[in-house]
């Protein structure tokens, strides 16, 4: 197991197999980013798409999910909620 401190939970955890995402910020992701924090993304990012009706074959969809990752991941700048959303 490959442990990574972990940016978005602040401790040691265990890290992802590999990079979940191409180049630079794929990397950036699999050094950086443990597995139970991509996996909270990956439910935030199926609210975003499921409460945003995003087509994922849509460059605009494509480059807003991006961004929403890199917020929730490396910024300051607060992601996008969903008004009102309810998680199961």
């Amino acid at each position: 197991m490959n442990e990574v401190y972990c940016i978005k939970l602040n401790k040691k955890l265990e890290g992802l197999q590999r990079a979940p995402y191409p180049g630079n910020l794929g990397k950036k992701i699999l050094d950086s980013v443990s597995k139970k924090a991509w996996q909270m993304w990956l439910d935030h990012q199926t609210m975003l798409i499921n409460e945003n009706n995003l087509n994922l074959f849509d460059e605009s969809s494509q480059s807003y999910l991006k961004e929403q990752m890199e917020n929730y991941f490396f910024s300051e700048n607060d992601i996008d909620q969903i008004e009102g959303y309810i998680p199961k």
